[in-house]
């Protein structure tokens, strides 16, 4: 258990800069012990909302008996709760300057209720006790660069049925055995599971998530997650995530509109729609995004020890005009289709992994033919050290339907 205090005055400055890169660490529900007394020290940014409150187990969800206070100017809300503890479920009830009343999950939860639930869930992420250091030592020994890729894409949801006619998914126990066996057995050196960050709709394979902090509750705890991945790389595999920074999902217990007005989404509804998919694009250019993002791409690296995350959809987020086949196109200052603030941050977004992370695997999933993708940002590129080729798996796809002669 952690005794942790009110965020430094550097903590928020750096939070409201789009420069804190551990921001889990400040906000979300953390496990602590404040001036002797145990419980869960709540914080949440809402820099728009009149009034914050948590409600959960702890309070017979019941509004009033735990008002947060303002610790920011910007819009930071924090309270300790003496009576809350490690599994409780909660929500953070916001009152909006429009009069709107709010009942949102925490963005920067670690756990979240099984679905069809939606509410967030306290718990501690510490504790875990890892065998992998053999693999991280040899990570450090033998540079990737040195050594084949053999990737196996897997969806943990639909990768096996246990039997004809059961609907129940493999844990991430089970996984650790059957799913890593095979893998190894088959010459893989890498497992890419597709977005384990939490989400409402099965069928959307985890690419329109509310959790970004919280592994899928679907499969077990997170500390189910982490035995998956440590014994990964016990066999010798490595582990890269599907991580999808450009879009989520419209839920309204989600990050849409999470105080009552655009916060996490672009204020432009042109710019926020992704309406090929439904979904709202993340304002790469707002402080607060950057470090909610970039903090979440170095958490799934140091608290569960993945080896590297494959970015979804890099040109949706590159182009303005992305699924907006039929509409009036949107321009960037220059007149052009690019978006400079995500170029911008995506070039944040590598420099700071691989500051933290110097071997990871940082992979762009672009369809198309954006120059330097994989070149180094002081030499005019986007930052990333491989392009994940979408062609390939196309040509592969086509191939295997021939018939053989």
């Amino acid at each position: 258990m952690e005794s942790i205090g009110i965020p430094s005055t550097d903590d928020l400055y750096l939070l409201h800069e789009g420069a804190l890169y551990h921001s889990y660490r400040i906000l979300g529900a953390h496990v602590s012990k404040q001036e002797g007394h145990e419980g869960v020290r709540f914080a949440v940014w809402a820099p728009h909302a009149k009034a914050v409150h948590v409600l959960g187990d702890f309070n017979i969800w019941q509004s009033g008996r735990h008002r947060m206070e303002r610790i920011s100017t910007l819009g930071v809300w924090m309270v300790f709760v003496p009576e809350a503890r490690e599994n409780d479920y909660y929500k953070f009830e916001i009152h909006s300057e429009n009069g709107q009343v709010l009942y949102k999950a925490d963005p920067y939860a670690f756990y979240s209720e099984v679905r069809p639930g939606t509410a967030s869930r306290v718990v501690d992420l510490h504790g875990y006790e890892w065998h992998d250091q053999a693999w991280q030592q040899q990570k450090k020994i033998t540079p990737i660069y040195n050594k084949p890729l053999s990737i196996y894409e897997v969806h943990l949801g639909t990768w096996r049925k246990k039997d004809r006619t059961s609907e129940e998914l493999y844990t991430y126990v089970q996984l650790a055995d059957e799913l890593v066996d095979y893998a190894q057995e088959m010459g893989y050196t890498h497992i890419e599971v597709m977005p384990l960050a939490e989400h409402p709709f099965d069928r959307s394979w985890g690419y329109q998530a509310t959790g970004y902090y919280s592994v899928t509750s679907r499969h077990g705890s997170p500390k189910d997650f982490m035995r998956f991945v440590d014994r990964c790389h016990e066999k010798g595999i490595g582990v890269i995530m599907d991580w999808v920074p450009g879009h989520f999902c419209k839920d309204s217990h989600g990050l849409r509109q999470f105080d009552g007005s655009p916060l996490y989404e672009y204020e432009d509804p042109r710019k926020a729609e992704k309406l090929e998919w439904g979904t709202l694009t993340f304002d790469f250019g707002r402080p607060e995004v950057q470090s909610f993002l970039i903090s979440n791409a170095v958490f799934w690296m140091d608290m569960y020890h993945m080896d590297g995350i494959r970015v979804d959809a890099v040109a949706s987020m590159l182009h303005l005009n992305f699924g907006r086949w039929d509409e009036e196109p949107i321009h960037n200052q220059w007149g052009g289709d690019d978006n400079p603030e995500a170029v911008a941050f995506l070039r944040k977004l590598n420099q700071v992994v691989f500051s933290y992370f110097p071997d990871a695997l940082m992979m762009a999933e672009d369809s198309t033919d954006w120059p330097l993708v994989t070149a180094p940002v002081h030499e005019g590129g986007l930052g990333f050290n491989y392009k994940w080729n979408m062609g390939w798996m196309n040509d592969m796809l086509r191939y295997m339907k021939l018939r053989s002669h």
